[in-house]
């Protein structure tokens, strides 16, 4: 379900990076754009996490850290409902997602 993923970081440094799982584990180890056909070697679920960038966990955790201050300072059961809300609207529509 998770696996480390290699990344360039800061100063052409790799760092391991978790990932849930998109692809099958007996997809060959290539970029997805040199792959015939990606979407035979896809899981199940992987169209989905794909979709809406589920599928990289530090990019959401940084956004998690990056907003708890503010969340503090503003908590409310009304805006724990608008962020519901809108977090429903982004992730059916996929707005802001690119591949």
């Amino acid at each position: 379900m998770l696996y480390w993923s290699d990344r360039v970081g800061v100063d052409n440094q790799i760092f391991k990076m978790p990932k849930f799982r998109t692809m099958r584990i007996d997809t060959p180890a290539v970029a997805t754009h040199l792959l015939d056909n990606p979407d035979a070697y896809l899981t199940p679920i992987g169209p989905f996490l794909r979709k809406s960038s589920l599928d990289e966990l530090p990019q959401l955790w940084n956004v998690l850290v990056e907003y708890d201050e503010y969340y503090l300072n503003h908590r409310s059961f009304v805006f724990d409902l608008k962020i519901l809300v809108l977090t429903l609207f982004k992730v059916t529509r996929a707005e802001n997602v690119s591949h």
